[in-house]
């Protein structure tokens, strides 16, 4: 009277596809990821960590009586046009030559446009951003030239500037005295550019 046994029954469980088992996995290692950061963020371990943002520049004092810097380009990094402005034959010519002497790099000399009246007092002018290479120019010059903006239009026979930012129109201030340090080779004559333009 044995009776077999019988063995219970087995409930069915569905095996996961292992595409379902990725997802699970990948929801809870987001998951845990996102905890961890948390409490990573929460938790500095009591040191502090300043942001870029925090840091102070070491405090800089400015001395008053100092004068301040004035960038100046290199005399080769700009050209400068020297034009007769005073009358005095051959004035441009040897101060063109002068200032090639003292390392600045100039242009032939020119004389002023026809109709311009005779100045007295030198000026030396720039183009925008040639500000301070013209006060290096005046500095050089001595005998307190006048110093501005470019005039429009440009007052030189051909009308152009060409490549030179710095223009001198010597006055006979200066016209025939030789600039301290300078030395002047040749004539003296000015030169001249002639340019031919070919249409068609």
């Amino acid at each position: 009277m044995n009776q077999p046994k019988s063995r219970g029954t087995r409930s069915s469980l569905s095996i996961p596809n292992n595409a379902t088992l990725g997802a699970v996995v990948a929801v809870v290692a987001v998951i845990l990821g996102f905890l961890i950061l948390k409490s990573v963020s929460n938790d500095n371990g009591g040191s502090s960590i300043a942001s870029p943002a925090a840091t102070v520049a070491p405090e800089t004092t400015v001395d008053p009586a100092m004068p301040p810097v004035v960038t100046v380009a290199p005399l080769t990094a700009f050209k400068v046009q020297i034009a007769n402005a005073s009358g005095v034959a051959g004035s441009a010519g040897k101060l063109t030559l002068e200032m090639q002497s003292l390392g600045y790099v100039t242009q032939p000399a020119l004389n002023v446009a026809p109709g311009t009246p005779k100045r007295n007092k030198t000026g030396v002018f720039y183009l925008a951003g040639c500000e301070a290479n013209a006060q290096n120019v005046a500095e050089r010059l001595g005998g307190s030239p006048e110093v501005g903006a470019m005039p429009t239009p440009v007052p030189l026979e051909t009308g152009t500037l060409r490549e030179a930012c710095v223009l001198i129109l010597l006055g006979t201030d200066l016209a025939g005295k030789t600039i301290p340090g300078a030395t002047s080779v040749g004539n003296g004559t000015a030169t001249t550019d002639t340019t031919t333009t070919v249409t068609g």
